[in-house]
């Protein structure tokens, strides 16, 4: 089994290479999942549902916590068991314990009621793990609508969801969220090449070092560019 789960679809959203502009942002989102589940695998099983899922490149870090684990996405998708939009989740009132929604809200219609319906799906004892971008390029996928602060995100969830408990938290710093940023206009200007590759590696090492020993850079105060954000909200 354990085997089958190395070989999962989505091993580079699992372990993005540090040669990639989107390695600051998928690496700590890695991380922070991949803690999550090891504080989930002190409790009893839970029912996940995983909300724009892809090829649910994160179910091997839940596999061992999770008593059923569903995929919805807004198409069609055969790693999917389940096919709607965040906004109107084809979901019971809280049927799941633990709700995913990775890098979604930033391509949402309407985010406000998609935090709405996180929390309607979510049972009581249970979290939504959500993350989505603070500073980025745009990237349709289809459509790309939203940036957030971290009191943006606050807002919007505590205003569309009574939660026990809520954390917003920066996945990366500033230094990170330039390297990102310059990467990716490195990449495109070498027409992503493999000549690409030196020079974000280095832009990479870099932002995270700085971040790694400023709280100016690593945490988001005035001036800074985060790059993602992480919210645990606690039903």
């Amino acid at each position: 089994m354990a085997n089958d789960l190395a070989r999962w679809p989505g091993v580079n959203r699992r372990q993005p290479s540090q040669t990639s502009p989107t390695w600051v942002v998928r690496h700590a989102l890695a991380r922070w999942l991949q803690a999550q589940a090891e504080e989930l695998a002190a409790g009893p099983s839970v029912r996940i549902l995983d909300v724009g899922c892809g090829v649910k490149p994160y179910y091997p870090f839940f596999a061992a916590v999770a008593s059923e684990y569903v995929g919805v996405d807004v198409v069609a998708n055969p790693a999917a068991e389940l096919l709607g939009p965040v906004e109107a989740l084809p979901v019971d009132d809280g049927a799941f314990d633990v709700v995913l929604c990775t890098q979604v809200l930033e391509h949402c219609d309407n985010p406000a009621q998609a935090v709405r319906e996180l929390r309607r799906v979510t049972a009581p004892g249970g979290r939504v793990l959500a993350s989505t971008h603070g500073v980025q390029v745009y990237h349709p996928s289809p459509r790309d609508y939203w940036r957030w602060t971290h009191e943006g995100l606050g807002r919007i969830f505590s205003e569309n969801g009574d939660w026990s408990g809520l954390e917003v938290m920066p996945g990366a710093g500033t230094a990170s969220g330039l390297a990102m940023l310059l990467g990716t206009y490195v990449e495109i200007a070498l027409r992503r090449s493999v000549f690409a590759r030196p020079p974000v590696w280095a832009l990479n090492r870099l932002g995270a070092a700085l971040d790694a020993r400023s709280t100016q850079l690593s945490q988001p105060v005035p001036g800074s560019l985060i790059p993602n954000f992480h919210v645990v909200a606690l039903v």
